[in-house]
C-alpha cells in the first residue's frame, strides 16, 4: 500500500509514484492466511517497483510456505518455487475461461490481505498525508501493525 506524503523539498523524483500521480511512501504487508496477522513489513520510497521492494527488503519465505502473491510480483517463482501469482492478460490477446477462473480462486484467498490493509488504514496516519520524517515512517507502520496484531489476539 502507498501512503501519500507532502511534496519533498529535494529528491522528488524518488518519491513520486506514478501509479498513484503524488508522492509517496510504500509499505508493503506479509500477512498469514489464516489468522490475517501481519507477519512483517517493508518499506520504500514511492517510485520503487513492488517486486524490486521485495528483493531489497531481504525478506525470505521456508521452502515448504506457500506465497501467493499479486501481478506485481510475476517473477517471484523464479526465487520461491512455492509461489503464486494472477495470470496477467497477454497484450492484445484475452485471457480464457479457465485462467480467469484462476485468477478469480487466487482473489478469493488474496482478499485477506486487502482486509488487512483496510484495517491498517484505519489508522489515519497511513491514509492521509504523512508530514513527519520520512525515516520514521518505518517504525511507526511497525507500531501500527503491532497494535493491529495485539487487537486481533484480545
Amino acid at each position: 500500500m502507498e501512503s501519500p506524503i507532502e511534496k519533498p523539498q529535494r529528491g522528488q523524483k524518488k518519491f513520486f509514484s506514478g501509479k498513484q500521480g503524488e508522492h509517496t511512501l510504500k509499505t508493503q504487508v506479509v500477512v498469514r492466511q489464516k489468522s490475517g496477522q501481519v507477519i512483517c513489513l517493508g518499506h520504500g520510497n514511492g517510485r520503487i517497483h513492488d517486486f524490486r521492494l521485495f528483493k531489497t527488503s531481504g525478506l525470505r519465505f521456508g521452502e515448504l510456505l506457500k506465497v501467493i502473491a499479486d501481478k506485481g510480483y510475476q517473477g517471484i517463482s523464479k526465487i520461491h518455487r512455492l509461489s503464486e501469482t494472477p495470470i496477467k492478460k497477454p497484450r492484445g490477446k484475452k485471457l480464457t475461461q479457465e485462467q480467469k477462473k484462476y485468477n478469480r480462486e487466487m482473489n478469493r484467498l488474496r482478499i485477506v490481505v486487502e482486509h488487512v490493509n483496510r484495517r491498517l488504514k484505519i489508522f489515519n496516519i497511513l491514509s492521509n498525508q504523512y508530514r513527519n520524517r520520512h525515516r520514521r515512517f518505518g517504525l511507526r507502520s511497525n507500531l501500527i501493525a503491532g497494535i493491529y496484531n495485539y487487537e486481533l489476539t484480545l
